[in-house]
Parts: C-alpha cells; structure tokens; sequence
C-alpha cells in the first residue's frame, strides 16, 4: 500500500490545530503558512522531493 502526502494540506492542518491551542500565535501561523505555501509554489513541488 502506497500513501503519499501533500505538503500543503499537512502544514494547514497543524496551523489549524496550533491556533485551537493557542489563538495568540494566529498572526505568526498564518504569516508563516502563507510563506511556506508561497515558496513551494514559487519553486514547485518537485524540488521538495529528495
């Protein structure tokens, strides 16, 4: 069985749940999120794989 993960899905589902644990870092999680989501678009998914 094969099962491959997205990048993106993943990283919003941790923001997600650090924001229900902890609303003040809102800002710095969704700076960071938008960041992660703007260089992997930038560079392309491929260059993410070893």
């Amino acid at each position: 069985m094969n099962i491959t993960l997205s990048l993106g899905p993943v990283v919003s589902l941790i923001a997600g749940i650090l924001i229900l644990v902890m609303p003040r870092l809102l800002n710095y999680i969704v700076a960071l999120y938008l960041i992660i989501i703007g260089v992997i678009g930038i560079f392309g998914v491929s260059a993410s794989h070893f």
